[in-house]
């Protein structure tokens, strides 16, 4: 169960008796709680491996530090890898001294004196009780939450649901089982064994003859399925052929000790645990060994085999979360004999008992395999009738014989054969072109939700709601190229940056400073997937303050120790004057102010709004325990968010600076620096310290952050689009650069033929995830198609989007403005294409939103005649013709839209010239007349 927070108040507690100060205790605490999120319960792994053999996991010797060795611990380290595997073996050891205190645990010997008394009457007793009651009634009566360990009667078949009436909560049968006894008290979880008691309680069922139901293991193995782990194989053989998915498979070192063994035929080897675990999970970093959620035990608990180097079986150790026993024998059986047959379409198969022993690696263990094998809990299993036996039973001769059915075949079953990799989404280039006016920009919000896989709304107000949700979460991105553009605004380039002294103060100059684009956002987004929260225990930033914080000076190697210091140890720190304000009276700001004046080193008057007394007050005084922490790097980016555990503290340093820290739980961490746009409005400003502006914050993002390395969450790969609006504007391959290439869908990261390049700025490695759709719209009044850039040509599919006269929103206009709007729009459309061409014709959306005939005669007056007036380069006898006021005469005209008078030559010229008259044309004032569009 972990360490729970009953039984972190009394871990609290008996730190504090031990002498531990405050600003320390939180931190222990932290650790434990670290050290649980990567080996499970501590209690258990410290029950089942003793303190010795646990601590030696985290062994790091000053000669392991010299050689550089790796990290030998399950738990990741960021910053000094000997000092953060000695402050956890520290919280460790602490931990075990403390469960083995007495002291801590008053009622220990007593509970134990009960529980030895138990019966299994009293345990079946309990579970008539829960039966008759319910689960969840049971646990609420009696004082217990939902665990994790549950137990079962011992004549049930396996079934490892907590759904299942059979099943019964393991500790809560126990304690509430003493009450059964004549002299036996009611105990709730608080009381029993004072918040404790799981070790005791499944000893005490175990020794009753109760198995013991581990829900944690049941519900990551039911993730890995057999289909899914041959997958996962072959993705593997694609990685070693062609590179393909090495944003998993790079992130895992040669193995040392297991390998799983393929269930396919077809395999010639057996595959590394980790890589195949971390592509299912789509995770970077497994735990090691048998350790619960590790590599290993997922794979051995969804039956397959582990081996070693020389592909043997390995030696499987007896552990609760381990699938042992008959459960083991079915699911190896079932995966390495009945499905392969099935594969292959086989009407019968038949398995030898000492052939799946030797595959299982099992010795003398003939009994429990037949016992296994021809039981009805394997037969339902593989949905098979009994088989035929023959050779003497049991023995390693024995033989079963199954018989498979015709709905067996591959062909009809739901586990096809696997034949490759799950297909990847498909990515999508996508141009939308068309004239002006034809919905393009409209269509890119309903377009963008399909890509991104949401439900698009028939309501145009709910299509827009929907899309900017997305946009919110930083799914979908909006651009607008144009002349200027260029491939530092768009992938990556340099910006002049401004010096942060650490202290709230300007530097003596400024730096350039590589700052990823728009593209490469969003594509670093992509491929890092959406941090989906599916437990109750995630962090919300709903009563809490965020701070922006300064941990030493951004790129300055000399203070880089400082951030790393703050990671490796959970703290923050500040610096400004060296002066201990631990004492409560400063927590009057004005105490700060009078000893900053008596005691500061620095120059100048000190007053309330001093750097010195402003920075401090708010680190001490303002910043509570349970608030944020945000560290940036620079002005521009943050790497690293945390939540405030501890109150002020003051470590004096030998250099008398950055001596005030507070205790922190870092949450999330990126050395390299994430943009501030992701997660607020703007830049930070230079102070040290200040709360952000709760108005700004990008909530939805910033929390997916907060959460995304916790348990409560798993990250999904789900779609994102890039929306690139008048695409055809830019100079493409001055923007695109070398990228061009990468945006191919067949050679995205994760494809068959994936390509990255090394950016030029950063000298990063860049390829575009499979999941980065691009959007892009091109009026083709600007530029036609055919002169667009060949090769933005090849790697987009384009849809043209034209003119739409007769749709129910140009009808709905036509009503309400007493016109024949689809026929004036079908009259200017067919003029324009004869005197130019159809890439300049009118779009609806022009008219689909005018109300009245005055809204009409505004659009035709303020956007369609000088659109027409650009198309013809003034020439107005042609926008008469399209307005339908042209005449074949050259007297003066007086029509619906323009009007035309003679100019008389000026006096001294009435002979000169052609004697051709001369016009001057102006738009009506009034009210304009539509007969000559709709041929009235």
């Amino acid at each position: 169960m972990g360490v729970e927070k009953v039984r972190e108040d009394i871990f609290r507690d008996w730190l504090h008796r031990r002498g531990h100060q405050d600003r320390t205790i939180g931190a222990r605490i932290s650790n434990v709680r670290r050290v649980e999120q990567f080996i499970g319960d501590l209690d258990e792994a410290l029950d089942n491996e003793g303190k010795e053999s646990l601590l030696s996991k985290f062994a790091y010797s000053t000669e392991d530090e010299r050689q550089q060795r790796p990290n030998p611990s399950p738990v990741p380290i960021d910053g000094d890898l000997r000092t953060g595997l000695a402050t956890l073996r520290q919280a460790i050891g602490l931990y075990d001294d403390f469960r083995n205190d007495d002291f801590a645990m008053p009622d220990k010997i007593d509970h134990m004196a009960w529980v030895n008394r138990l019966t299994k009457a009293e345990i079946l007793a309990v579970m008539d009780d829960c039966d008759a009651e319910g689960a969840e009634a049971f646990l609420k009566r009696v004082g217990f939450s939902k665990p994790q360990q549950w137990t079962k009667r011992q004549d049930d078949t396996q079934n490892h649901s907590i759904a299942d009436p059979n099943l019964y909560p393991a500790k809560a049968t126990v304690a509430t089982a003493i009450a059964k006894l004549p002299d036996g008290p009611s105990l709730n979880a608080r009381q029993y064994f004072n918040g404790f008691g799981e070790a005791q309680s499944r000893a005490k069922l175990r020794e009753l003859g109760f198995e013991i139901v581990d829900m944690r293991e049941g519900r990551a193995a039911s993730r890995l399925t057999r289909d899914d782990v041959e997958k996962a194989m072959l993705a593997f053989d694609q990685y070693e052929k062609s590179g393909a998915h090495s944003r998993i498979f790079d992130a895992f070192a040669d193995p040392s000790s297991y390998w799983v063994r393929s269930t396919s035929r077809a395999a010639e080897r057996p595959y590394p645990t980790k890589p195949i675990v971390g592509y299912l999970l789509d995770k970077t970093s497994l735990n090691g060994g048998w350790s619960s959620g590790s590599a290993a035990a997922s794979l051995h608990n969804a039956g397959y085999i582990i081996v070693d180097a020389e592909s043997e079986p390995c030696d499987v150790p007896e552990h609760d979360h381990l699938l042992g026993d008959a459960d083991r024998i079915r699911a190896c059986a079932r995966n390495y004999f009945i499905e392969p047959a099935r594969d292959a379409g086989e009407k019968e198969v038949p398995i030898r008992a000492s052939d799946l022993a030797k595959l299982m690696g099992l010795t003398n263990a003939f009994p429990n395999i037949c016992q296994a094998l021809e039981g009805r809990t394997f037969l339902e299993m593989i949905e098979t009738a009994e088989p035929d036996i023959t050779g003497p039973n049991p023995s390693s001769t024995t033989v079963f014989t199954y018989q498979l059915t015709d709905q067996d075949a591959r062909s009809a079953s739901p586990h096809t054969p696997v034949t490759g990799v799950a297909e990847p989404m498909a990515p999508t280039n996508l141009i939308l072109y068309g004239p002006p006016g034809t919905g393009k920009t409209y269509a890119t919000a309903a377009e963008a939700l399909g890509l991104c896989g949401e439900p698009v709304p028939d309501n145009r107000g709910e299509v827009m709601a929907a899309y900017d949700q997305l946009r919110a979460e930083k799914r979908i991105e909006f651009v607008t190229f144009h002349q200027s553009m260029s491939y530092e605004d768009f992938i990556e380039g340099r910006q002049p940056t401004t010096e942060d002294d650490g202290e709230g103060g300007s530097g003596t100059g400024f730096r350039l400073e590589t700052v990823p684009g728009i593209f490469r956002r969003i594509a670093s987004r992509a491929e890092s997937g959406i941090s989906v929260q599916t437990g109750d225990d995630a962090i919300s930033l709903s009563g809490r303050q965020v701070f922006k914080m300064s941990i030493g000076r951004a790129n300055m190697a000399s203070e880089e120790y400082l951030f790393e210091e703050a990671i490796s140890e959970g703290h923050v720190l500040l610096g400004w004057e060296d002066i201990d304000f631990t004492d409560d009276r400063f927590s009057d700001v004005d105490e700060i102010l009078q000893v900053c004046h008596e005691q500061g080193t620095r120059e100048g008057d000190v007053t309330l709004q001093s750097g010195q007394v402003a920075m401090l007050d708010v680190f001490r005084n303002q910043m509570e325990i349970g608030d944020i922490v945000v560290a940036t790097k620079g002005n521009g980016f943050f790497r690293a968010i945390g939540e405030v555990i501890g109150n002020y503290e003051y470590h004096q340093r030998d250099s008398r600076v950055y001596s005030h820290r507070r205790a922190v739980r870092w949450l999330w961490v990126d050395r390299e620096g994430v943009p501030a746009s992701e997660i607020y409005d703007g830049n930070f400003t230079m102070r040290s310290i200040y709360p952000l502006s709760p108005s700004r914050l990008n909530v939805a993002t910033f929390e997916r952050y907060m959460n995304s390395d916790s348990d409560s969450s798993q990250t999904e790969m789900l779609p994102f689009v890039l929306i690139i609006d008048e695409i055809n504007r830019a100079n493409i391959s001055k923007v695109f650069g070398e990228l061009i290439t990468l945006i191919e869908p067949d050679k995205r990261t994760g494809m068959p033929n994936a390509l990255k390049v090394r950016l030029p700025y950063s000298g990063e490695e860049f390829g575009v995830p499979a999941n980065l759709h691009i959007l892009g719209t091109m009026n083709t009044a600007d530029r036609s198609i055919a002169l667009l850039d060949t090769a933005l040509r090849r790697r987009f599919e384009f849809r043209e989007m034209m003119p739409e006269h007769d749709i129910k929103e140009m009808h709905d206009a036509a009503a309400r403005c007493g016109l024949d709007l689809p026929r004036i729009l079908t009259s200017l459309n067919e003029r324009i294409e004869y005197l130019y061409d159809r890439e300049h014709q009118i779009g609806h959306a022009y008219f689909i939103n005018c109300t009245s005939r005055e809204d009409v005669d505004a659009v035709m007056r303020h956007k369609v005649i000088p659109l027409l007036a650009e198309y013809f380069f003034e020439d107005w006898g042609k926008v008469a013709a399209v307005l339908g006021d042209a005449a074949s005469h050259e007297g003066p005209i007086d029509g619906g839209f323009m009007i035309r008078i003679i100019l008389k030559a000026p006096p001294g010229l009435d002979d000169v010239g052609d004697g051709a008259p001369r016009f001057r044309w102006s738009l009506r004032q009034d009210g304009f007349s539509y007969d000559g569009l709709t041929g009235q």
